[in-house]
C-alpha cells in the first residue's frame, strides 16, 4: 500500500499541473498581429512600444490587419466597440448584394425601424458602471472567435510615464514568458 501512494501522488500532481497550464497557449502561438484599444492612462501607447521593442508581436494600426486585440475591458461596451471595428459576416453583406426582390410597405416599414434602432444603439453610450474600465487588467481576445486567449492583472503603482513603462514592461515580459511555453 505504502509503495503506491508515490504512483497516486504523481498523477495527482501530474493533473494538478496541468490545470495550471494556460487554456490555449496553440491560441495564443497563432497570434501575429495585435491592435490595441485605447486603455486607462494611455498605456496601451506604452504597451505598443514594448510589443514593437521586443518583438512579440506586430502592432497595427488598421484593425483589419490584426489577429488579435488587447484591451482593458471587457463586457458590452468591449463587444459594441469590436461589432465597429470588425463587422461580423451577417452584418459585412453590403444591402447591394443581396437579391432584390419587392418589399410590402409593412416590410419597407419594418426595415426603416430596424435601421433607425440599429443607428441608436451605435449613438447611445453604453451604461455608466464601475466596471468599465478594469484597472490593471490586460486581455488579449482573439477577433474572430471573440475567446480571451490571454490575460493579466498588473496595475501601475502610480500613473506617472516612467511607472507605466515599467508596468507595460512587466506586462510584456510575462507575455512573452507564456508565449514561449516555459514554466
Amino acid at each position: 500500500m505504502i509503495e503506491m501512494m508515490p504512483k497516486w501522488f504523481s498523477v495527482l500532481t501530474l493533473l494538478g499541473a496541468s490545470a495550471l497550464l494556460p487554456a490555449d497557449r496553440a491560441g495564443l502561438g497563432q497570434v501575429q498581429a495585435v491592435y490595441l484599444l485605447p486603455m486607462s492612462y494611455g498605456l496601451d501607447q506604452y504597451l505598443a512600444n514594448r510589443l514593437t521593442a521586443e518583438n512579440v508581436f506586430q502592432v497595427v494600426t488598421d484593425p483589419r490587419r490584426a489577429d488579435a486585440v488587447l484591451t482593458d475591458q471587457l463586457g458590452a461596451g468591449f463587444e459594441r466597440r469590436l461589432d465597429d471595428l470588425f463587422a461580423r459576416p451577417s452584418q459585412a453583406a453590403p444591402e447591394e448584394m443581396k437579391p432584390d426582390k419587392p418589399k410590402t410597405a409593412d416590410e419597407a416599414k419594418k426595415d426603416e425601424e430596424a435601421q433607425t434602432l440599429e443607428r441608436l444603439k451605435r449613438v447611445t453610450p453604453p451604461p455608466v458602471s464601475s466596471f468599465s474600465r478594469g484597472k490593471g487588467n490586460v486581455f488579449l481576445v482573439h477577433i474572430k472567435t471573440r475567446q480571451v486567449l490571454w490575460s493579466l492583472y498588473e496595475r501601475p503603482k502610480k500613473i506617472l510615464p516612467d511607472e507605466l513603462d515599467r508596468t507595460s514592461g512587466r506586462i510584456v515580459t510575462r507575455l512573452k514568458k507564456d508565449l514561449s511555453g516555459k514554466p
